[in-house]
Parts: C-alpha cells; structure tokens; sequence
C-alpha cells in the first residue's frame, strides 16, 4: 500500500509541475497582459483627447487671426500658416501616438514572454 501512496504522490507532484503550476503562471501572465493593454488602451485615449483640444485651439486662434485680418491676402497668408502648422502638427501627433502603441504593445507582451 506504501508503495501505491509514494506512486500516487510522484503522479500529483508531477501533474502539479508540469501541468498546474505552468497553467496557472501563464493565467497570472495573461491577467498581466491584459492589464497592461487597458491600462495602455486609456493612456491612448487621452493623448488623442489632448491633441484633439489642441487642434481646436489652433484652429480657432488662426479662425480668430483670420476674423481680424485686414484684406483678403491676410486671411490667406493665415489660412496658409495654419494648415503648414496642421500639417506638421498632424504629423507629429501621429508619430506620437504610434510610438505610444508601440510601447505598450511591448510592455504588454512583456509578461507573456517573461522579459
């Protein structure tokens, strides 16, 4: 019977190495993951919020230069000076947020990979 129990004991132990403690370190990983991805999914959406209160700043100030502009080739010269800056802004914002998803795409499979 003593022996019956030291088999049994072996079967469990081994069953808990290689099937449980693994299962329950990548469910622990997983739960990781995801917490970093909402976390990251947030972090998003505010940069895009800001960018997008500052493109609306930006539009009314050149809206506002424009109102008081005192002939027809200072409204263009505005209209031109905003969407170069729009334009660049545009591109910086985009870069900004790309290199933002890029990051947490990492941190969030960090805990997947163990690094």
């Amino acid at each position: 019977m003593g022996d019956a129990r030291n088999t049994a004991d072996k079967v469990k132990d081994s069953i808990n190495e290689t099937i449980v403690e693994p299962a329950k370190k990548a469910g622990e990983a997983m739960r990781q993951s995801g917490a970093k991805v909402a976390e990251g999914g947030s972090t998003v959406s505010m940069k895009l919020l800001d960018q997008a209160e500052q493109n609306a700043r930006e539009a009314f100030a050149a809206l506002r230069a424009a109102a008081g502009a005192k002939d027809l080739s200072e409204v263009l010269s505005v209209q031109g000076a905003y969407l170069r800056e729009q334009s660049n802004r545009s591109m910086a914002q985009a870069k900004e947020i790309g290199e933002l998803i890029v990051k947490i795409g990492q941190e969030s499979v960090a805990p997947l990979t163990g690094k």
